[in-house]
């Protein structure tokens, strides 16, 4: 194995990482807790 074949499966494990964070950030489970978190600097004391 070369580098020039680490590199490109280093690139490849990277992009699927990538859109693993993507899916997990867009999924419907996760939307409600996102927007809580959005309102947080918002909401008085």
């Amino acid at each position: 194995m070369d580098i020039n074949t680490l590199r490109a499966i280093v690139t490849v494990v990277s992009f699927l990482v990538f859109l693993g964070i993507v899916v997990w950030a867009w999924s419907s489970r996760n939307a409600a807790s996102f927007d809580e978190a959005a309102q947080l600097p918002f909401k008085q004391d």
